[in-house]
Parts: C-alpha cells; sequence; structure tokens
C-alpha cells in the first residue's frame, strides 16, 4: 500500500510537470514527527516554486500519511547553491486515528550540480491544529522534522 501512494505521486507530478521548465522530482528522507520518506516534486514559478510533497511517517505503533503544499521564495547564494523559504500547509491521515490539518513553513539550502541533480537540506517546523486523536506518530501540537533531498530537475 505505501509503495502504491509513493508510485501513484510520482506519475502524478510527472503528468503535471510535462511541459514545464526548472522543476524537480524526487525523493524527501527526514524525520522528527516519526520517520519516513516523501515523493517530492517542485515546480518553478519564475524565481520561486511551489513543493509538493506525499509522504509517509512511522514509529513502532502507527503510520501518518501526509501531503504537504509550501510555497518556496528562492536566493542564490554562489553558484549552484541557494537558500529557501516560505509558508505551507499539510493535511494527514494517521491510521485508525483520523485527519488532521497543520500549518507551518520550511527553510533550507540546496546545491544544484552540473548534471540535473539537486541535494537540500531543510527544516519543516507545522503546528497541527487539527490534530487525529491519539495519533502516536504526532507528539504534540507543534511537530517538525529536518530533511535531507535527492532531485532530478527538469
Amino acid at each position: 500500500m505505501k509503495k502504491f501512494f509513493l508510485v501513484l505521486a510520482a506519475v502524478v507530478a510527472m503528468g503535471f510537470a510535462a511541459n514545464a521548465q526548472d522543476n524537480a522530482i524526487g525523493l524527501r528522507f527526514g524525520g522528527g514527527s516519526g520517520y519516513g520518506a516523501e515523493v517530492s516534486f517542485q515546480k518553478g514559478l519564475g524565481g520561486n516554486r511551489l513543493e509538493l510533497d506525499l509522504g509517509l511517517s512511522n514509529n513502532s505503533k502507527d503510520n501518518y500519511f501526509h501531503l504537504s503544499g509550501i510555497y518556496q521564495w528562492c536566493w542564490n547564494i554562489s553558484g549552484g547553491w541557494n537558500w529557501y523559504v516560505g509558508p505551507g500547509a499539510q493535511l494527514g491521515y494517521c491510521s485508525n486515528h483520523g485527519f488532521g490539518l497543520a500549518v507551518g513553513g520550511q527553510i533550507g539550502v540546496e546545491y544544484k550540480f552540473s548534471i540535473p541533480l539537486m541535494i537540500s537540506l531543510d527544516v519543516r517546523p507545522m503546528y497541527n491544529f487539527i490534530m487525529p486523536d491519539n495519533c502516536p506518530v504526532l507528539n504534540s501540537n507543534l511537530g517538525w522534522d529536518a530533511a535531507l533531498s535527492l532531485r532530478y530537475c527538469f
């Protein structure tokens, strides 16, 4: 079931990006409120971008499926180095516990290689104002994760 959602997200993201430029797709591996991975898609918007992530966080007791959307303002540091920051939201479902909704943001740094590959490191704090009842993956209303991402640029 987990693999199905990840493959579905990748196919949908590639379909939306067929005619776009300055886009990227890849994986975001993180920890914080549970550990997990996300299929990550970035759509360029004239120097800034929209990031959509479909993922699964889990711990030894439960799973939390989530869809995150972040608008990112991007700035060049030097050469292939950039940094970005922006607001976002997250809709999630905790197995057997219900749905959740969170708002927050993301800040990170990335390096785009001369080949179509980008690596990034970011932090994403989120405040869960609607939280699934007794979801063991979400310890409190304020969740966060730090992540390492690898993306193919096209």
